[in-house]
């Protein structure tokens, strides 16, 4: 029998999202016998939802809740209210993400340090190191199951497309190539199956080879009788005492209906775009900048990668749709090297979109075919794909603010997400498709072109963690500077981007964040 919780127990740790920092917090606080409810905003999506149909699932999973895109890139006129493209659903975007599961490096916890001032960057160096963070990587790999040491799992066989991006990138001179590190099984583990190479990653996997807190974290913290989830339940507006403490989350549920959650603490975990609109629009007379906002640094920093997607149309067929989507790595750019001319480093991706979405992406401001897209999308066979992603670095005016008059459904202020670049973002930028380009040239692509960006998946900073108040929303716990028992769960408290996928760090920091509220919790002190 599932559990329920009143909502006047105010012995529950609410948890408000259920992606990877939310899922896994919940099945690590079970796991140690507290209580929690986390309130989900989107539906319970089951195995038999996902189907292998790009659009159908684009549909069925995505978050399409207002928000304004705003800032100068092309982006806000092409996709003007999809800034982002994540999961509004139990699960989360771990229902979405590919997979790829890389640790930030040493030196990215400390770019500040070792870079210095930067003009225009909101540089800080994080207030944890790599070495302390390093044991919880591990069982974060363990957990979601990382191929690679941690789990003694092989990588991910080559499949043709990254053979193509292989063979020019070793003729370039590149060495760190790896099929891997992934969260999808190469055999059997955790009661999950293996990966069929089905090539639908972004969809959902069907065969659950795919580490998702839908069908791992989220069902097992229920298992215990110490969780419940409720979804399709939007949390408005988190409430406090007259000492400032949080004491209850009030939400609306999908029939419309307002309800009253009391708490012992509060863990926000909705992506970091929902993450400080909450925050934001929690203000009261104690706070009337938002919650945990003396620094006034709540929904600043937001940080999506420098990306880029570049193509190569090859002599022969490659069929880059078959086997996993990001189905290899180069990461001998992730290293900090300021004689490339710009600070931080990106990893190349190799990557496949099939044909729906490649061909929206190709030309996304709905102008009209030309010559240009429609030879590509002849030669769809012959393509082979590659993502840069690349250090993004904070700049205080990125971020997330709320619309003066205009209300969602819930009668919620829109968000706005404003996303310019940094110089060195661009500069980055352009270094990864001169290189990705020589690969290519190298492989004897027949013709190299750009897709035009698309609303990006990873989404960090915004309640960034620091060691001094004044310059960030929490500290090395994700505890926020202001209100003892308010978490901060997901990458939004992330103080930098790095050259790496941010979910298997939000997993390891949410493991260690449930060890921290264990103890506070055992010494009363919560």
């Amino acid at each position: 029998m599932t559990t329920r919780f009143a909502h006047d127990d105010d012995g529950v740790v609410v948890i408000i999202g259920s992606g990877a920092g939310g899922g896994t917090l919940a099945h690590a606080l079970a796991r140690k016998g507290i209580k929690s409810v986390v309130l989900e905003a989107g539906k319970r999506y089951r195995m038999n939802d996902i189907e292998n149909d790009e659009w159908e699932m684009f549909k069925k999973i995505s978050w399409l809740d207002e928000r304004i895109t705003a800032g100068p890139r092309q982006l806000t006129e092409t996709f003007p209210v999809l800034p982002a493209w994540i999961v509004k659903g139990v699960g989360g975007s771990t229902i979405h993400w590919a997979g790829v599961s890389l640790r930030f490096q040493p030196h990215e916890f400390r770019l500040h340090s070792e870079v210095g001032d930067i003009q225009g960057a909101n540089l800080l160096d994080w207030p944890l190191s790599y070495e302390e963070l390093e044991p919880y990587y591990v069982r974060a790999e363990r957990h979601m199951g990382v191929t690679g040491d941690s789990t003694g799992m092989p990588y991910h066989q080559w499949n043709n497309n990254f053979k193509v991006l292989a063979a020019g990138a070793e003729r370039v001179g590149y060495t760190q190539l790896r099929a891997g590190p992934m969260a999808i099984n190469t055999e059997p583990y955790d009661e999950r199956g293996q990966c069929m190479q089905a090539g639908f990653c972004m969809q959902g996997c069907r065969f659950g080879a795919k580490w998702s807190t839908m069908y791992t974290d989220i069902p097992r913290a229920e298992a215990t009788g110490h969780c419940e989830v409720r979804p399709r339940s939007m949390a408005l507006t988190i409430e406090h005492d007259d000492q400032g403490r949080a004491t209850a989350v009030v939400y609306v549920d999908g029939d419309g209906n307002r309800h009253r959650q009391r708490a012992r603490a509060v863990c926000v975990a909705g992506n970091s775009i929902e993450s400080p609109r909450l925050l934001l629009n929690s203000h009261s007379s104690l706070f009337p900048e938002g919650l945990a906002n003396s620094s006034g640094q709540v929904g600043r920093n937001y940080m999506t990668h420098a990306t880029s997607c570049i193509f190569g149309v090859m002599p022969g067929p490659v069929n880059m749709h078959r086997g996993t989507t990001f189905a290899g790595i180069i990461s001998d750019e992730a290293r900090l090297d300021r004689s490339r001319g710009f600070v931080g480093g990106y990893t190349l991706e190799v990557m496949s979109l099939g044909v729906p979405f490649f061909a929206k992406f190709m030309d996304p401001t709905h102008a009209g075919w030309g010559r240009d897209i429609t030879t590509a999308l002849d030669k769809y066979d012959h393509l082979s794909g590659v993502w840069i992603c690349g250090e993004d670095l904070p700049v205080e005016r990125n971020g997330i603010s709320l619309h003066d008059t205009r209300r969602d459904q819930h009668g919620l202020p829109v968000p706005i997400v404003y996303k310019g670049d940094h110089p060195n973002d661009e500069k980055l930028r352009r270094h990864g498709e001169q290189q990705a380009t020589r690969c290519y040239e190298a492989a004897g692509a027949e013709r190299i072109f750009q897709v035009p960006d698309f609303p990006t998946s990873h989404n960090v900073g915004t309640n960034r963690m620091s060691a001094r108040p004044a310059d960030g929303v929490v500290n090395k716990w994700g505890q926020t500077h202001d209100i003892p028992n308010l978490f901060v769960s997901d990458g939004s408290q992330f103080t930098s981007s790095g050259a790496e996928n941010p979910t298997l760090t939000i997993v390891a920091l949410a493991l260690r964040q449930a060890d921290h509220i264990a103890e506070r919790m055992q010494r009363r002190e919560l």
